[in-house]
């Protein structure tokens, strides 16, 4: 869907497009409403990636998603194109064509698997192979014959029957003195055209061929005009000369290129526009900023090179070495500069500034680019900053150095998955990993794609050829392990992180200490601040994001930044909290969770009134500022959409520091949560983590209440003896305990069992009995439901004036509680009764009301029980056209929860409209589904079609 629009991004896709996208041509009854649905879920997904609501556009007939051309690589792709068009110069458009061309990162929708969308695809895929030639064809004729021969090797291998790439790569292996190489891509040219297409080539390169055999003067690199700064001529006939400058020799200090660099095209993409766009009065600045070992000296030394040919004057190289036990001086720095510059002896002055003055007067009227490798702190660079607007300044820190001005800082995280496999594949061989592909994939997993990491496990793989994949795979994926495991030589992941450590304050090192102790999560920043228990933790934060221990991920929905270790600087932040006393680190946890859990009941509150909800236990509880809490819960959903993970991470964590009373509550508190949004995975592992914990402690209060939660999750699955079973033990423990709210809560949902069972006696006791223990307690919410259930079996039991009274007071408790979701439902059970009486449209008022609420609400599972009785109001009136989409829709809305009774119930219904309106091969069909729906449950009574479950 994503891939569609983006394809006519800023355009309208019409929804037949969407469908035939979709399905390919395969497209179900129900398309167009999965489309809509699609399109909302996609909102959503955006929405948490903090994309504004606009960003896709209801449109007549079709959806249109809103970018600007920063925002999308297509749209930077074509930008940049136009701009070649526009430019006279033709190193200025190959400039722009090689800035289009860096926004490809491989094929055009690779992932996507759509046959209408593969005209796209080749179409795009068309369109860079065009501009890759039109950018070869313009270097080549701008002498630069040298630099696109590996390109244009790699072009022919791709598409061999291209004659126009073949002719570029003979013109320039040709001026690079390689006759007998050019002569060679002809002759497998003309077999391979001949072997395969039974053709010759055509006229123009077979002119050229005879051209190179006869050494054609013509052929020739052009003489670049005056001032130019393009590769000079150089022929068979005219040796090279190098480029005019002031300087006797250019200085040429980089390092070796990595030779197998991968991947990185947007860096190497950003870093090409710095360093050849505008900088007026002033010398372009990037600051490459990274963690330990994530490769922030091999991209910069690549895009050094890449760029050699910007700055005929020459490369510095200075290793300012912030992270080794003695960080260079700028002084001496500017004295290495300067003799590389060619001033000795006592030409250099004695004071920082002289020499950084004379430093910049030797730049002034020089094109250099100057690499500062390993920068700790802006007072140690900008000594060493050219003045001069003809050079670029390439600086790789740990550190954020944002007392540059006007330097422009690029964050360089992990190496995607893609680009991880292929360095790994690229140092061990392809066979080798090939054979073990799954090892190779654990190997990279355990590295966390950090190229130190995978170089130093490659090296070792490599050193040994013995050892399968496997072996290095058992060494390294004990967590405990795995630092120890990652040295080699003098590289070590452990070493590389420990540079790090010790520019930190102390604060700083125990704060990451303590965060490693949380676990693989996205975590929100206040938690630093419960862990140092300080409310001014945001400064040892954002020391740590400086010193790039720490990365920021994202801001989520809430506006709350979110934060993440690598796995591996997680694991030696671990290590250094080893020594640390058990006390200590147990505060820490207690702290955080406590937030946790005080958060999640502010939440809470703010959510639609649910009766699972329990009442709190002993657990501490420690507030955030009331300022922070309302801004994070003006939306309580999104927020816990946001901590979905980590409240279940903190359930595990609050297990294994063995804090039962925090873990059950911490399971327990965002059960409303989970109830309106149907999530009922999360739902069930939080509850079966803290339900272990509680019962080997003997916490009765906690096993009541996550045995309730439990058995609900049951009811809403048809998994009735699991119901129960957990009920029944989870009643036993209330009793124990004195809980009367609890002990209601389970034998009214007892209560819900007998119903669906069609044992309406023992439901009516059982809810008789809990409304009873409500009453008594005093718990108006309880007795509210209550209320409304024992309408519904009043109902059920044919005595309609008694259900009526008791849908009446059910009304009049939810209004007055001011309970609009308990409104809405017993709106929607109240319509049933409406309709018994005759009273269809009644019915239909009741449950467009019930609809509307649940929709804002969000609540999917109310949502679908209200379609299906919509649908059962106009299947009573025979109206097929209206009945079917609404039951449809619910029976959608089921399946998606695991709710296999009433999504049978509405296939069921669906089949018998058909079949009054004589479409029997259909109506069979639908029958024929909902029998094996019925029959999954094991349901005897597979022709009628049971009631709903009861939600709290």
């Amino acid at each position: 869907m994503l891939a569609a629009l983006l394809i006519d991004v800023n355009n309208i896709v019409a929804m037949e497009r969407l469908v035939a996208v979709m399905w390919d041509g395969k497209a179900p009854a129900t398309a167009v409403r999965q489309v809509q649905d699609a399109v909302s879920g996609l909102r959503r997904n955006l929405a948490a990636c903090g994309a504004p609501g606009s960003l896709i556009s209801t449109r007549r007939g079709g959806y249109q998603i809103h970018l600007a051309p920063d925002q999308l690589d297509l749209l930077e792709f074509d930008h940049a194109r136009s701009l070649a068009e526009r430019h006279n110069a033709p190193s200025d458009t190959a400039v722009a064509l090689r800035r289009a061309l860096a926004c490809w990162r491989g094929t055009a929708l690779v992932d996507i698997s759509s046959r209408v969308l593969e005209l796209d695809a080749a179409r795009l895929n068309e369109k860079r192979a065009d501009t890759h030639k039109q950018c070869l064809g313009i270097e080549l004729d701008l002498g630069r014959h040298r630099e696109v021969i590996e390109e244009l090797t790699a072009l022919l291998r791709d598409s061999p029957y291209d004659e126009q790439v073949a002719e570029h790569l003979m013109v320039a292996l040709y001026r690079c003195r390689r006759q007998g190489e050019a002569l060679q891509v002809y002759e497998r040219l003309r077999r391979t055209l001949a072997d395969e297409l039974g053709v010759d080539p055509t006229p123009p390169i077979q002119a050229l061929h005879q051209r190179i055999l006869t050494a054609d003067p013509s052929l020739a690199a052009p003489v670049p005009a005056s001032g130019s700064s393009d590769n000079p001529p150089e022929s068979p006939d005219a040796p090279a000369t190098g480029p005019a400058t002031s300087m006797a020799m250019p200085v040429r200090q980089l390092p070796l290129d990595v030779p197998d660099f991968v991947g990185r095209a947007e860096a190497l993409a950003e870093v090409a526009a710095l360093l050849d766009g505008p900088a007026p009065n002033r010398a372009r600045v990037a600051v490459i900023v990274g963690g330990p070992g994530v490769g922030k000296s091999c991209l910069v030394t690549h895009a050094a090179r890449l760029a050699s040919a910007t700055f005929p004057d020459g490369q510095l190289y200075l290793n300012l070495a912030a992270t080794s036990d003695e960080p260079r001086d700028p002084g001496l720095m500017l004295a290495e500069a300067l003799r590389a510059l060619s001033i000795a002896g006592s030409a250099i002055p004695s004071g920082l500034s002289e020499r950084a003055a004379l430093y910049r007067s030797l730049l002034a009227d020089r094109r250099m680019l100057v690499v500062l490798d390993d920068a700790g702190h802006a007072d140690q660079v900008v000594p060493l900053l050219p003045g001069a607007d003809g050079c670029a300044v390439l600086i790789t820190s740990r550190t954020l150095l944002t007392q540059l001005p006007g330097a422009r800082h690029i964050d360089l995280d992990v190496l995607s998955p893609a680009e991880a496999r292929e360095l790994f594949t690229g140092i061990v061989g392809r066979p080798r990993v090939e054979r073990e592909s799954a090892e190779a994939d654990a190997i990279l997993d355990c590295c966390g794609n950090l190229p130190l990491a995978i170089r130093i496990a490659s090296a070792k793989l490599t050193g040994r050829p013995a050892w399968s994949l496997r072996v290095l795979r058992e060494r390294i994926e004990d967590e405990s392990r795995r630092l120890a495991e990652l040295r080699i030589g003098d590289l070590s992941v452990r070493a590389s992180v420990e540079l790090s450590l010790r520019l930190l304050p102390a604060d700083a090192v125990r704060a990451l200490s303590l965060l490693g102790l949380l676990g693989a999560y996205t975590l929100p920043g206040w938690v630093v601040g419960p862990l140092l228990d300080r409310a001014d933790a945001e400064e040892v934060l954002d020391t740590l994001v400086d010193a790039s221990l720490v990365r920021l991920t994202s801001t989520d929905a809430t506006g709350q930044p979110r934060y993440r270790l690598h796995d591996l600087i997680r694991t030696c932040a671990v290590e250094i909290a080893a020594p640390l006393p058990a006390t200590e680190k147990r505060d820490a946890i207690i702290r955080v969770l406590s937030t946790w859990l005080d958060l999640a009941g502010r939440g809470t509150e703010r959510l639609p009134a649910g009766l699972l909800t329990a009442a709190p236990g002993s657990a501490p509880r420690r507030s955030l500022p009331d300022a922070v809490v309302d801004r994070m819960m003006a939306d309580p959903v999104s927020w816990f959409d946001a901590e979905r993970d980590n409240l279940l991470g903190a359930v595990k964590l609050a297990v294994d520091w063995g804090l039962d009373e925090l873990a059950w509550e911490l399971a327990a508190g965002p059960v409303t949560y989970y109830d309106h949004l149907c999530l009922y995975q999360d739902w069930e592992h939080g509850h079966r983590l803290a339900l272990d914990a509680a019962e080997a402690t003997g916490n009765v209060r906690g096993a009541s209440v996550l045995l309730r939660g439990l058995g609900q999750l049951h009811i809403y699955r048809d998994e009735f003896d699991g119901a129960t079973h957990a009920l029944e033990s989870s009643v036993g423990r209330c009793q124990d305990g004195g809980d009367k709210r609890g002990e209601a809560l389970s034998v009214a949902m007892l209560g819900t069992v007998s119903r669906v069972q069609g044992h309406y006696d023992e439901a009516v006791e059982r809810v008789e009995q809990a409304l009873a223990i409500a009453v008594a307690e005093g718990d108006r919410h309880l007795e509210a439901q209550l209320s409304c259930a024992m309408a519904v079996m009043r109902l059920m039991q044919d005595e309609l004036d008694e259900a009526e009274s008791w849908f009446d007071g059910a009304l009049r408790q939810a209004r007055a509680l001011d309970d609009g979701h308990r409104v809405a439902v017993v709106l929607r059970r109240f319509s049933r009764l409406h309709d018994r009486r005759g009273d269809p449209d009644e019915a239909l008022r009741c449950l467009w009301q019930a609809l509307a609420t649940f929709e804002e609400l969000a609540d999917e599972r109310c949502a679908a029980y209200t379609l299906l009785e919509v649908g059962r109001v106009y299947a009573g009136q025979h109206d097929r056209a209206r009945a079917t989409p609404a039951l449809e829709r619910a029976a959608d809305l089921f399946h998606r929860h695991g709710d296999r009774q009433d999504e049978a119930a509405c296939w069921q219904l669906i089949g018998d409209l058909d079949a009054a309106a004589g479409l029997h091969d259909l109506a069979r069909r639908h029958r024929d589904r909902a029998l094996r729906l019925w029959q999954t449950i094991g349901d005897t009574h597979l022709t009628k079609a049971p009631t709903p479950p009861s939600s709290p």
